[in-house]
């Protein structure tokens, strides 16, 4: 997939990767527009192609106690207003069919969830709405099997799709990626690669998930010297207090020093291509 095809989609002359970043849940609005105004800047200050990234509903939690979200319309109004604000594109995941045609009123990014990726209906529902479709490649997947995916878009007559590798189990608790499955996967579509997502450490006995996020730097780097299209990061500026997924994201303060490493990284790289 062209990325210029994104709408509003800025920096794309730049010869850098994109990213796809934001908060793992909306909260409510005033968290989302703080933490978009700080990356629209390093954005635009470093000519990296942003899409926000925001959930406006959680709906796979360990426990029924845990946070799912604000309402659905209240968190998408949210998103919409972020990309009206700072003339970016937006994305969201989706759980159900009836999510797509909903959320496609307020997104131009609809991503399918790694464990949900197999669903036919949902992956349909997501392709005719004409959005892209970030595709979660599943845990349980090898990146050859992501074409079938692809494909399922492809049949709808939509060819606006990513994929997005976010690690694979390793035993019950871990996870880890495989970097062979980048180039792999670019024979498909354009690849992203979510390292937030992809240090996870799911099934605590507690309930909650944990997270590795001091090897964020590592397995970004790891995945911009590979050369993958795209970097998806969660990221907040209290991880501690986040309602969802804080064991694993990325404080907002470090997130321009990180991308500026990574752009200078993608800059050596492009000299030997």
């Amino acid at each position: 997939m062209d990325i210029t095809r994104i709408p509003q989609l800025k920096h794309t002359e730049s010869g850098n990767f994109f990213i796809l970043a934001g908060p793992c849940a909306i909260e409510g609005e005033e968290m989302a527009m703080r933490i978009a105004e700080k990356l629209s800047g390093i954005s635009d200050k470093l000519k990296i192609p942003f899409v926000f990234k925001g959930s406006f509903k959680k709906a796979n939690r360990s426990r029924i106690d845990s946070f799912c979200g604000i309402g659905d319309e209240k968190a998408l109004k949210i998103i919409r207003k972020v990309g009206e604000a700072f003339q970016v594109p937006t994305v969201t995941d989706i759980h159900a069919n009836e999510d797509a045609a909903m959320a496609a009123e307020y997104v131009d990014v609809l991503q399918i969830p790694a464990f949900l990726v197999r669903q036919t209906d949902l992956v349909v529902a997501a392709a005719n709405t004409g959005k892209t479709v970030n595709l979660k490649k599943g845990q349980f997947m090898s990146p050859e099997s992501m074409k079938h995916a692809v494909q399922k878009v492809l049949d709808c007559n939509n060819d606006k799709i990513m994929v997005t590798d976010r690690g694979s189990m390793f035993g019950y608790q871990d996870m880890i990626v495989d970097f062979r499955g980048i180039p792999t996967m670019q024979q498909y579509a354009t690849t992203v690669l979510d390292v937030t997502h992809s240090l996870q450490q799911p099934n605590q006995t507690i309930g909650v998930t944990g997270g590795r996020p001091d090897m964020i730097e590592t397995i970004a780097r790891a995945g911009i010297a590979v050369g993958v299209d795209g970097i998806f990061i969660e990221t907040h500026f209290d991880p501690a207090n986040a309602k969802s997924d804080g064991a694993n994201m990325l404080h907002l303060d470090y997130f321009e020093p990180l991308m500026t490493r990574l752009v200078e990284i993608r800059k050596t790289i492009n000299t030997f291509k």
